[in-house]
């Protein structure tokens, strides 16, 4: 790493840490990322599968008093936030279920951003009748409202978890085509991209070595914030009925049963809830703060 990267790298970590906001961010979703990749050790990956019907909607915590009159008490086992319709500690569910929603989301905004670099970049740099093609392939996609999209795709495909995150990727991946296209079009037009082109560089090696990373900060922006959107949308894909399982460990599936039982135990829906509610915040407000601290024509 040269030098000039280094003092870069120092300076827009120094701007991160006098931005209380941004700083909020990074830690809610450093701490998600962290807690899910350790929920295997603080919860059996298989606890989703149990069930305890003498517990079903129990609540013994005295912290919090819900004024209830027909609140059923859980005995001698602790359950700090709870229990469900099957009896299985709600803390416990969310642990499980955090690390499925960021996996979906992950996998969603990864794919939906190389397809969108991939084809927008080569759109914008080649142009003409390939330009027009891409263009109107995405424009189909966006016609057709995502939630209906996704919710034709599992229905006729089928109820699983890599048919959902193949549904929301097919309603994602076309925002990343026009981003990526407006980015690289103004950025061919740049004098370093004549003078590659002059020394013989080939077509690919100038879109994607020096292009693609001199514009890829709109699109990283883009791709943090849309970590939590997509962990909204399979969560309410998810609440509608679209799950594998009743029993499936996430968040809008735990709050779904929480409808019906909004008066007689209303922490199955108001903690899955705040759950996703924080994820999302965290992830928006860092997406801010990797537009505001790393882009160095921000900075100015």
């Amino acid at each position: 790493m040269t030098y000039g990267r280094r003092a870069d790298l120092r300076y827009a970590l120094h701007l991160l840490r006098q931005n209380p906001v941004v700083l909020a961010g990074a830690v809610i979703s450093a701490g998600t990322i962290l807690l899910a990749l350790l929920s295997w050790v603080l919860v059996s990956p298989s606890y989703w599968t149990e069930s305890s019907p003498l517990v079903k909607l129990c609540w013994n915590n005295g912290l919090i008093d819900w004024h209830i009159a027909n609140v059923f008490n859980c005995g001698g086992s602790v359950y700090p936030l709870g229990t469900d319709l099957y009896g299985r500690g709600l803390l416990q569910m969310i642990v499980v279920a955090i690390p499925v929603d960021l996996q979906i989301a992950f996998e969603v905004v990864a794919f939906a951003v190389v397809l969108g670099v991939v084809l927008g970049g080569t759109a914008a740099y080649v142009g003409g009748p390939l330009d027009e093609l891409i263009l109107r392939v995405t424009d189909i996609f966006l016609a057709v409202p995502g939630i209906l999209l996704a919710i034709v795709l599992l229905v006729i495909i089928g109820r699983t978890i890599p048919v959902l995150t193949f549904a929301v990727l097919a309603t994602w991946w076309p925002f990343y085509v026009r981003l990526a296209r407006s980015q690289v079009l103004g950025e061919k037009e740049k004098p370093y991209v004549e003078r590659l082109r002059a020394m013989g560089a080939s077509g690919p090696r100038i879109l994607f070595r020096h292009i693609v990373p001199n514009s890829i900060y709109p699109i990283l922006v883009q791709a943090t914030i849309d970590i939590g959107a997509v962990i909204l949308t399979v969560s309410a894909l998810m609440f509608i009925g679209l799950t594998p399982d009743p029993k499936y460990p996430e968040l809008g599936n735990l709050a779904k049963q929480g409808i019906q039982y909004i008066f007689t135990a209303p922490w199955l829906i108001i903690f899955p809830g705040l759950t996703l509610l924080i994820m999302s915040v965290g992830f928006n407000l860092l997406g801010d703060g990797i537009r505001d601290v790393f882009d160095p024509r921000l900075r100015r």
